[in-house]
């Protein structure tokens, strides 16, 4: 249950100096106090992971006259664990991820998202969490170079508003039980008229992700193939390709069950 006062914890992946961190911290801003550490620097395609063996350090940055704990080293799922558990006195309400350069639609970008990676450390830690990523369906790179530009502020300022829209929603209604991530993700020129889908996640891998560069070397350079192994209708993938924003609940807690044969072999019974 989400109290009526406390704070926001927003990270992203893209770092302190991403052009959608400010406006998502200012619009977020006016619905509660938000307190923001992020990587000093990108950390895309990192999923969940953790600092074990390194030291991160925490550096206290501004920006725009907002105070942000930069963490030098670390991954966003240690911003989140740092920001639940180690830099503040008490836990925020909430963790809000994003809002990320490019979109984390389908099974094998959520999965491999450092931004829903951040996300789903908040999960971890018992709080209600959301990932929000924007971009192009089945076309991201070109954008992307784009978009990191000043050229891009008017799609940030849109992503902003709409991002807060639907934190707003969840905050009024009260986060749902049984749901244990929400993955929000939008065309880049959705706006809080354009209209929202609940989805399912699309079962959808990808291709090649590394080029050959020289001797013993390769770069990751993904082509934008993707795998689709299941039907897409309902899914996150396809209201993105109809220019819909889609909103995702993620149960990530589950199992499924196996066929009596396979499971009978796989059983060993003590005695």
């Amino acid at each position: 249950m989400l109290r009526d006062v406390g704070f926001l914890l927003i990270t992203n992946d893209d770092g302190v100096d991403s052009p959608a961190l400010i406006p998502l911290v200012r619009e977020l801003s006016k619905l509660r106090e938000v307190r923001v550490v992020v990587p000093a620097e990108e950390r895309s395609w990192i999923s969940k992971a953790i600092s074990r063996w390194n030291d991160v350090r925490v550096e206290k940055v501004e920006r725009a006259g907002f105070e942000i704990w930069a963490i030098h080293g670390g991954f966003p799922a240690d911003c989140t664990n740092l920001g639940v558990h180690s830099l503040f006195d008490e836990r925020p309400d909430m963790v809000v991820s994003g809002v990320n350069m490019g979109l984390n639609s389908g099974l094998g970008f959520f999965l491999s998202s450092g931004t829903v990676g951040a996300a789903m450390e908040g999960w971890i830690a018992g709080l209600p969490a959301m990932a929000f990523s924007v971009g192009i369906a089945d076309n991201d790179r070109e954008w992307k170079e784009a978009a990191k530009t000043d050229s891009g502020s008017e799609l940030w300022e849109r992503a902003a508003r709409l991002s807060t829209d639907v934190v707003r929603i969840v905050l009024e209604v009260g986060y749902p039980e049984q749901v244990d991530l929400i993955n929000v993700n939008f065309p880049v020129e959705a706006d809080l008229m354009t209209p929202r889908v609940i989805t399912d996640l699309a079962v959808v891998g990808y291709g090649r992700l590394f080029e050959h560069t020289g001797d013993g070397i390769y770069r990751h350079n993904f082509d934008g193939a993707l795998h689709e192994r299941a039907p897409l209708d309902g899914t996150d993938l396809s209201v993105l390709r109809d220019g819909r924003v889609s909103i995702t609940p993620v149960r990530l807690a589950h199992t499924t069950k196996l066929p009596a044969g396979f499971r009978h072999r796989l059983e060993r019974s003590v005695g």
